[in-house]
């Protein structure tokens, strides 16, 4: 399998999403907007777009399965590939959707290729920059067909954090609350940016330095997560266990600032985090 024509391959599918993306937020229908739990949303876009995705990577990898968002794949847990080796493609149509839904931008397409044990290739469009971020694995983190890397930051003082708060308020509250007065006043930045695919791959850019959040999807943070490590960032989950392929809480950083990140986190951990 040569990763890097996947890759290739996956950029150009990614960019015509995103292409479709763009067009349909000149003239999209808020009426059609659904929620699937309370306070997040999907519409018509998102599936749309995630059939159109998912009809693209079959035709690239016709023995690979789909993990996806939206849940619109066929064999979605079909296992791949007639010699036994299973490959999966790991799909967010629309990271991004209430920032999409407002007319906000950072919005994503998101693709991400995995076997059972480790992450091989990741695609991340952010459509309001045009922006393609991709790597592969053994190969280089890219912005726009150009190398990146992670930014040298060494202290809390000096480095720009990204705090996102998921849906699900009642069993995040307490750690949101002891992350945002811990960071608060002693680091150069907080924000958020309600992508968790374009936050990671921002970290892996040098723009921002750490960033965590729980309750997430596969789909949220695959396609970043190698991205970001291949940027020679490191990603985990909460408790610091580097294999997140089917993890719901990441923490994302430079790499430096991790183990403090990890600290602060440890001292109130979210319900479910085990």
């Amino acid at each position: 399998m040569d990763l890097r024509q996947i890759t290739e391959a996956t950029v150009r599918i990614a960019r015509e999403a995103g292409a479709r993306l763009r067009q349909e937020r000149e003239n999209f229908d808020a009426s059609r907007i659904e929620t699937k739990h309370t306070h997040d949303f999907v519409s018509y876009v998102d599936r749309e777009t995630e059939q159109f995705v998912i009809g693209k990577l079959h035709s690239l990898l016709p023995e690979a399965g789909f993990i996806t968002e939206e849940g619109t794949a066929v064999d979605e847990d079909s296992p791949a590939g007639a010699s036994g080796a299973a490959y999966r493609w790991v799909v967010d149509p629309l990271d991004g959707t209430t920032n999409f839904l407002r007319d906000n931008y950072p919005y994503c397409v998101s693709i991400a290729l995995r076997s059972e044990t480790e992450l091989l290739v990741g695609v991340v469009y952010e459509v309001g920059r045009d922006e393609c971020f991709s790597a592969w694995q053994g190969g280089p983190s890219l912005l726009n067909g150009r190398p990146i890397h992670v930014s040298a930051t060494l202290g809390l003082d000096s480095a720009y954090a990204i705090l996102e708060l998921p849906y699900n308020a009642t069993d995040y509250r307490q750690t949101g609350t002891h992350l945002l007065n811990w960071l608060y006043g002693r680091v150069a930045a907080i924000r958020m940016l309600g992508s968790a695919a374009a936050e990671i791959c921002y970290i892996a850019a040098g723009r921002y330095d750490m960033y965590c959040e729980a309750y997430l999807g596969r789909w949220d943070f695959s396609a970043g997560a190698i991205i970001l490590r291949r940027a020679g960032g490191r990603i985990t989950d909460f408790l610091g266990r580097e294999d997140i392929l089917d993890t719901h809480h990441i923490v994302a950083t430079n790499g430096p600032l991790h183990p403090a990140l990890l600290e602060i986190l440890s001292e109130d951990l979210p319900r479910g985090v085990e």
